[in-house]
């Protein structure tokens, strides 16, 4: 009997568990892109990932985040409508409070930003940790338990704290490279299935291994 692939349109890949929601058939904004196999735990209301999760999202900058992400209870993405001027004497956003403030609207709109927030594959978020405006995290990175991410984070790295540095890379630079161009992520998903077990243990010469054949 083949092996059977799991099904990456499933809201609830485990069906006895409700606080995990795969993201990809939750997701309804227009501004937010999420890849196969990615999932938010969270024991309150993990359908809600939209509103709770990515905030101050009024566009036209995305959120995309790429297949096999793990995010941990609590991870929060802030998005550039979060921006305030800070060029001026006050922070504070009078003309959203109404009344004859409003025609100042000018001074508010078309704030500068950072662009897209861009997650690589297989990035693994820990718990309560938050993302801000603009960033770019690589692939296979790790973001650890409550760490706020304000800079580009590179493939592979691990990084943590507030300011979240980086701790160390998982691989050197040269497998770095080769998994890279693996990009097991892109595998088909018969070929991911037949080889999860070295995905998740084997060694980067491993994985090399099994490849599929592209030529």
């Amino acid at each position: 009997m083949p092996a059977l692939p799991a099904d990456p349109n499933v809201l609830h890949p485990m069906p006895e568990q409700k606080r995990v929601v795969l993201l990809k058939p939750l997701i309804t904004s227009p501004l937010i892109e999420v890849g196969d196999f990615s999932y938010y735990d969270d024991p309150d209301d993990p359908t809600a990932f939209e509103t709770r999760n990515v905030l101050y999202h009024y566009g036209p900058e995305k959120l995309i985040i790429g297949k096999f992400c793990a995010l941990g209870e609590g991870v929060r993405f802030i998005m550039n409508g979060a921006n305030h001027r800070m060029d001026g004497p006050s922070t504070f956003p009078f003309p959203i409070m109404g009344g004859s403030w409003s025609e100042h609207f000018d001074l508010i709109s078309g704030l500068p930003g950072r662009g897209d927030t861009v997650v690589g594959n297989d990035v693994w978020f820990g718990y309560g940790s938050m993302v801000m405006p603009g960033v770019r995290i690589g692939h296979g990175a790790v973001i650890a338990s409550g760490s706020v991410v304000v800079d580009d984070v590179p493939d592979y790295g691990i990084v943590g704290g507030n300011p979240a540095k980086l701790i160390r890379r998982r691989f050197d630079d040269a497998d770095v490279a080769r998994l890279l161009d693996l990009a097991w992520w892109d595998w088909p998903l018969t070929h991911i299935t037949e080889h999860i077990r070295t995905i998740m243990s084997g060694s980067v010469d491993a994985l090399e291994a099994v490849a599929p054949d592209r030529s």
